[in-house]
Order: C-alpha cells, then sequence, then structure tokens
C-alpha cells in the first residue's frame, strides 16, 4: 500500500472552506494527502461532513462529535451542556457504518470557557457519554483537551477506553506517557511550528504513537491566517526535526498509526 498523509483531525466541513473548497482539495492531494479525518463540532455540521464523504468519497473519513465547547469560535461560545449531545444521538446510530471515529469530543477547562464547576461537569457527563456511544459502536475517540490534559487520559482508562487521539495535545510529558501506555495516540498541528515549546514532549512519545493533523481551518503556522490540509507537510518536518529522523519515515509510520486507529478510513 502507498502510504500518504494521513490528516488525522481537521474541519474540512467548516464554513472558512465552503467558498474554495475544490482549490483547497486539489492543494491537499498535490501535496500527497491521501485521507482527511474529517471531525465535527455540533450536529448542524453532520450532514455536512456526509455530503463532503459523497463528493470525495476517497478522501473525506467522517466522524460525528460534540465538541465540550459549542456556538463556533466567537464571542456567542459556550461550555456545551447535555441537550446539546441529545439532540444528536439518532444522529450516531442511523449513519454508524458511514463513521470511521467519534469527535470531536473532549474536555476543555480553560477558566473562561468553562467557568464554574457546573460547566466542567456538563462536559464530563456529555464526554463519558460519547465515549460510551465509540464503545457501543466499536469505533475509536478523536479527542480535544485543552487544559485538561491529565483528567482527560485518565476518564478514557476508567472508561476503558483503548483507540483514541488525543490531538494537538499540549499535556505534560509525564502524563502523555500515561496515555502511551493505555496505548493512545498524539497528533500535532502545524501551529506548533511557531515556537519549541513542545519539543521536550514530542521527543519523549514514541513515533509509534504519533500522527500527523492540521486542525484546519485553525491553528496553522500564522495565528490569523486560514490553516488547510496541504500545510500537513509542516507537521512532518517539525517532527521530523524534532526527532531526527527522516520526513519518509515521520510520513510512513505516522500514516501507519492513523490507519491503524481509523480502520475504516482505510475504506475511503
Amino acid at each position: 500500500m502507498e502510504y500518504g498523509f494521513v490528516d488525522c483531525h481537521c474541519h474540512i466541513s467548516a464554513r472558512e472552506f465552503e467558498e474554495d473548497l475544490e482549490d483547497v482539495i486539489q492543494r491537499a492531494t498535490e501535496a500527497g494527502v491521501k485521507t482527511l479525518v474529517a471531525v465535527t463540532e455540533e450536529v448542524g455540521e453532520f450532514s455536512r461532513v456526509l455530503q463532503l464523504q459523497e463528493r470525495y468519497p476517497d478522501l473525506v473519513a467522517p466522524c460525528f462529535g460534540i465538541h465540550p465547547l459549542q456556538g463556533g469560535g466567537g464571542s456567542e461560545q459556550r461550555s456545551v451542556k447535555p441537550q446539546d449531545l441529545d439532540a444528536a444521538l439518532p444522529q450516531f446510530y442511523k449513519h454508524r457504518e458511514r463513521l470511521v471515529a467519534v469527535g470531536e469530543i473532549g474536555l476543555d477547562f480553560t477558566p473562561w470557557c468553562a467557568p464554574t464547576q457546573q460547566d466542567r461537569e456538563d462536559q464530563m457527563n456529555v464526554f463519558v457519554k460519547q465515549l460510551n456511544i465509540a464503545k457501543e459502536l466499536d469505533l475509536p475517540v478523536n479527542v480535544h483537551s485543552r487544559s485538561a490534559a491529565k483528567v482527560t487520559i485518565a476518564t478514557m482508562r476508567e472508561q476503558g477506553i483503548s483507540r483514541a487521539l488525543l490531538h494537538n495535545f499540549a499535556g505534560k510529558p509525564s502524563v502523555a506517557l500515561e496515555g502511551v501506555k493505555a496505548g493512545y495516540l498524539f497528533s500535532f498541528p502545524p501551529a506548533v511550528c511557531r515556537n519549541q515549546q513542545r519539543d521536550k514532549l514530542i521527543r519523549q512519545i514514541p513515533l509509534e504513537h504519533i500522527c500527523l493533523e492540521t486542525d484546519s481551518p485553525a491553528l496553522g503556522l500564522e495565528k490569523h491566517v486560514r490553516n488547510e490540509p496541504s500545510n500537513i507537510i509542516l507537521s512532518c518536518q517539525y517532527i521530523t526535526n524534532v526527532k531526527g529522523l527522516s520526513p519518509q519515515t515521520v510520513q510512513i509510520v505516522a500514516a501507519q498509526n492513523a490507519y491503524r486507529l481509523f480502520p475504516n478510513a482505510n475504506r475511503c
């Protein structure tokens, strides 16, 4: 099998891509991207990501998930409530055969995003329910863990989760190694290239537990410039430099890791 890049976490159904999606997809395929693991954040995105899979069946691998933060990235953003998941529940089961993972799910305990104990409890409630959906559907999870790395990994372990991707992981190396012990994988977007803050973390995580992602349209090389899947090359180059390996090694092993974690993506 020829291994290209697998973008393990991107938001290809985002509004930011609506106007020039064809061009974005073309640049991605020209850069060697073979699979886009397309996460969702709220129920309104579910039909869009399925439409994109129909349009690009060899490329788009859809995930359904309810993100710990709702309302987009602007001033309307709020912590998730259990009723946000209630509206989505039937969709997971209706489309289970088309999904490669449950995601983007997780916890975000950033103080201004989850200022109250009730916010954190609601997030945990929604997260655990979706972990249980993933177990029931025999799917891996694609996970957000901002300001909550330790509790996110501990919760997944308590819930018996064995297949997980911790995207844009920024916890301590010691916490990451707890995830490695549990068999979890970690992915890093082009934003890691902005500084050396995560060098130590990436050096300590074995390559067999690393995947590549863009999190596009967010987390690109420049803060306020739209990111896109073709920039996955930057993530690969960064990990190559930090680990002292060849780009081909990082690309191939990361892709093998991705298809091992997301076996349904191989059907795309």
